[in-house]
């Protein structure tokens, strides 16, 4: 299918061939009919994307704070690698369109295939022949509203949010400062709501356009005119309410709000404007200043856009879906009248063209609609998991042989099953570079992803279809790459079909999960799985290890990781479907515990601080050897990420966050450095090269199975022992 993208470092639009996404769970493909171009929103990232790096940094400070942090916690390279692969990545164009149900997932009663629905959202709704869409982001399309006009529902929903924000009533008078689209769509919304509305753009047509739709007069912010009406209507008393409907980086628009609001009046910022409030004129007035987030509640909460999870509409009456079907009807009754906003339609042939005209100023227009050909692609499917839980399984290793490890072949051939993030800042840099390797077919569900990978790493081929690249021959190995609750299924799958397999940490969620993937080994006979580990290559800890020695008395260690707060609305904090954070990454400091000591833990115990993530795990070990790790998400941003501390037979390790290490013996004191200053290596490469060589020559496998499995239990365990305010002993546990 085909899909626009914009390339944020070089600028560059394109037309992109893809591969069509999955049909998921609580969701509906939709076949794209008409999508809306925004003017205001789309143009602003057309426009950011062809400044230079600084004025990019400039036009972002928030992420230049971001980038900042991270150098602080993973040093220059590794944080330049992250930058410049998230910028030189294509990204998606699009929020608002109407379209066809294609395919309806499992949960989803309210729509059948061949549905119109007006569809929202910037991940979902995109400029693309076919798009998924979770159920709370679409809305059935009323009898009588054509495609074209239904494709305005997200921007009508933002307009709506806005007058909802406002809090009009009859009678009340209300100043609209900026006329482009959402400008425009509120002006009618407040006419239908019994408000008078004045306008105010400094473009005449748009005025014009404004009063034809219902606005009582308009006229341009730097003359007389629209002080004059507001005076004439409120009997020199102000307005109401302004919306700020303006982007740009004029003051102007807060600074008539101020000037033309009455005594305690209402200022709503719709728009991306400029927010310098002049303090005495907001504070003689007492002006009430709001905010109008998107379309309304529900954005932005990925229990509500993503898993479907609605608010109880006694407690939320209007959400971003009752505010798209709210839309829809009042156009379909016309009292919303859409037709005039149109001021182009093109086929979607010519996207890229189209969105040129549009920032050369040749084209100008209030709204663009794309036009989509018919049917010419079938959709595919893909799968979804979920779990928590505890216990050590033995490993059974079954009497069928797996396939073999082609020890003769001169390269090795890969596929991935993902291709978010870490696995193109973190694994497939050092993949693409690496002698011997091919890098065959990538998998995903969303397409754009896999053809930015495609692109970037030069895989062979990018697909939707996970058991096409599983029944590939040619394949020796398969990553996986995907979000956590996905990882046991997939790896299950990819043992059974006689797959090498690469799973990122975690190896599974639950008991079950786990023992799902041993079922799969012991069926197939095959063995062959490396989980993602890193730490125990980083060749900084092994250099330290080494000068560390053997030891002949057990041992205490201390390991401190300051996590750090999440994003809001990361898919980390899932833990219905993703499970705890802890559950997530936790397998990285048990495994590197377990490493150092040379054994797996036989009991677990866990105890966290009230309210939040904040964890302290003792980990006990056959000789009396214990590990402590304290897993803190409430520490100083500006402090070493991990640090760690070994201590036996009178010695000492003492690790740095990976830049910096020392062994104390005795009197002695030896340092192990990071060859770069500030360079973290973390140990992805020589992992990776460790388990290319083990596919290569068939050798084992770079950590045993027994191990993987014995780090994932204890992992599990946690969770288990914070329920239970217990130790939670691992039987079976070598």
């Amino acid at each position: 299918m085909k899909q626009v993208v914009q390339n944020y470092k070089s600028g560059e639009l394109a037309l992109l061939d893809v591969p069509a996404p999955g049909c998921k769970a609580d969701g509906v493909l939709v076949r794209s009919a008409y999508s809306l171009i925004s003017t205001g929103t789309e143009l602003m990232k057309v426009s950011e994307a062809g400044m230079s790096m600084l004025g990019k940094a400039r036009s972002r400070p928030d992420q230049v704070a971001k980038v900042v942090q991270s150098v602080a916690a993973n040093g220059v390279p590794a944080t330049y690698r992250k930058v410049m692969g998230k910028l030189d990545s294509y990204t998606p164009l699009g929020y608002s369109l109407c379209g066809v149900v294609e395919q309806v997932g499992a949960g989803v009663d309210d729509v059948k295939v061949g549905d119109l629905v007006a569809c929202a959202g910037n991940e979902h709704a995109l400029h693309a022949e076919l798009n998924w869409v979770p159920k709370n982001l679409y809305a059935p399309v009323p009898d009588g509203l054509t495609a074209q006009h239904a494709a305005f529902g997200t921007v009508g929903s933002i307009a709506m949010q806005g007058v909802r924000q406002g809090e009009s009533r009859l009678g009340e008078v209300a100043l609209v400062i900026g006329l482009g689209l959402i400008g425009q769509l509120v002006v009618q919304l407040l006419a239908a709501s019994g408000v008078r509305v004045v306008g105010a753009d400094p473009d005449p047509v748009r005025c014009e356009l404004a009063e034809r739709l219902g606005a009582a007069a308009c006229g341009d912010p730097a003359s007389a005119a629209v002080e004059n009406a507001v005076a004439e209507l409120t009997d020199g008393h102000g307005v109401d309410q302004v919306y700020l409907a303006a982007g740009g980086g004029s003051n102007q628009p807060v600074e008539l709000a101020a000037r033309l609001s009455r005594d305690r009046g209402r200022v709503v910022d719709i728009g991306k404007c400029r927010l310098d409030l002049p303090w005495n004129a907001y504070y003689e007035k007492e002006l009430d200043v709001r905010f109008s987030r998107s379309y309304g509640p529900g954005r932005y909460d990925p229990a509500y856009e993503l898993e479907g999870r609605d608010y109880p509409i006694g407690y939320v009456r209007w959400t971003e879906r009752r505010n798209l079907a709210c839309f829809l009807d009042l156009a379909a009754r016309g009292r919303v009248d859409v037709e005039p906003l149109i001021s182009h339609i093109a086929d979607f042939d010519e996207a890229v063209e189209t969105y040129q005209r549009l920032k050369d100023g040749e084209l100008k227009a209030v709204a663009v609609l794309f036009r989509y050909p018919g049917p010419n692609e079938e959709a595919a499917q893909a799968p979804e998991k979920e779990a928590p839980a505890v216990t050590v399984p033995a490993v059974r290793r079954g009497t069928a042989a797996p396939s073999p490890a082609r020890a003769a072949k001169t390269s090795v051939r890969l596929a991935f099953v993902g291709a978010g993030n870490y696995a193109t800042s973190m694994l497939l840099p050092h993949l693409a570079q690496r002698d011997g390797v091919e890098l065959s077919t990538v998998v995903t569900t969303t397409a754009l992803s896999a053809a930015n990978a495609k692109r970037k790493f030069g895989f062979e081929a990018a697909t939707t279809d996970l058991d096409a690249v599983l029944g590939d021959p040619s394949v020796d190995a398969v990553f996986v790459v995907t979000r956590h609750s996905s990882h046991a299924e997939l790896t299950r799958k990819a043992l059974l079909a006689g797959k090498t397999v690469f799973v990122e940490k975690p190896l599974a969620l639950s008991e079950d999960e786990l023992a799902g993937v041993l079922a799969a080994v012991e069926e197939s006979g095959n063995d062959r799985l490396q989980v993602g580990f890193n730490r125990r290559f980083a060749p900084l800890l092994t250099e330290t290890r080494k000068r560390f020695g053997a030891r002949t008395g057990p041992a205490s260690l201390r390991y401190l990781v300051n996590a750090g707060r999440l994003d809001h609305g990361s898919w980390y904090l899932r833990q219905g479907t993703e499970g705890s954070r802890f559950a997530g990454e936790g397998g990285h400091f048990i495994d590197t515990a377990s490493w150092l000591l040379e054994a797996d833990p036989v009991s677990v115990y866990a105890t966290a601080a009230p309210g939040n993530e904040d964890l302290q795990v003792v980990l006990r070990y056959p000789d009396g050897s214990t590990a402590t790790i304290s897993y803190v998400t409430t520490g100083a941003p500006g402090f070493p990420k991990e640090t760690l501390d070994l201590v036996a037979d009178g010695k000492v390790l003492r690790l740095d966050d990976f830049v910096r290490a020392a062994v104390y013996d005795g009197r002695r004191k030896r340092w192990v450095s990071s060859r770069l200053p500030k360079a973290r290596d973390k140990g992805q490469s020589a992992e990776l090269a460790a388990f290319v060589r083990a596919v290569r020559t068939g050798g084992p496998m770079p950590v045993p199975l027994e191990s993987l499995v014995a780090t994932t239990a204890a992992t599990l365990a946690v969770q288990t022992g914070l329920a239970g305010d217990a130790p939670v002993t691992l039987t079976g546990a070598r």
